[in-house]
């Protein structure tokens, strides 16, 4: 059964509304199988074992947060060439701007040769029944990639 990773930093309300609602899009994708892991504590063998990742992050002044590029960077050498083409998707989360945060994943992700096979959603402020509905979309789409 594919297996579909999600990497995330959830330190608020809002987020762990976006993560529930990140959940109940994988749930709707029969054969997937959701592994979580808080970006702290994800690891080169937790992504070594995935068919694809969901990342979510807060944008901390301008950027992901700290424990996603923690993420990235215990992952980055020793998956470097074993995860060429990897699935994947994101969503970020902030008070008013997530720019910053989605063009250094982006950046990233690219230098790591990963497949993007959703378009990075945004949000911002309290998540809305829409934004909710979105996260959903998004992670239902990154688990049919698989």
């Amino acid at each position: 059964m594919p297996q579909l990773l999600v990497v995330h930093h959830t330190p608020s309300p809002n987020l762990q509304a976006v993560l529930e609602a990140a959940r109940e899009g994988v749930a709707m994708v029969e054969e997937v199988e959701l592994v979580e892991r808080p970006a702290l504590s994800a690891g080169p063998a937790d992504l070594l074992a995935a068919d694809g990742v969901l990342l979510g992050t807060p944008a901390n002044i301008g950027y992901m947060s700290g424990a996603l590029k923690h993420f990235f960077d215990t992952v980055y050498y020793p998956c470097l060439d074993a995860t060429v083409g990897l699935p994947y998707g994101v969503w970020v989360h902030g008070g008013d701007d997530t720019a910053g945060a989605l063009k250094a994943i982006a950046t990233i992700t690219g230098a790591l040769r990963w497949k993007q096979v959703a378009a990075p959603l945004s949000l911002t402020g309290a998540p809305a029944k829409d934004d909710l509905e979105a996260v959903r979309e998004l992670a239902a789409t990154v688990a049919v990639s698989l």
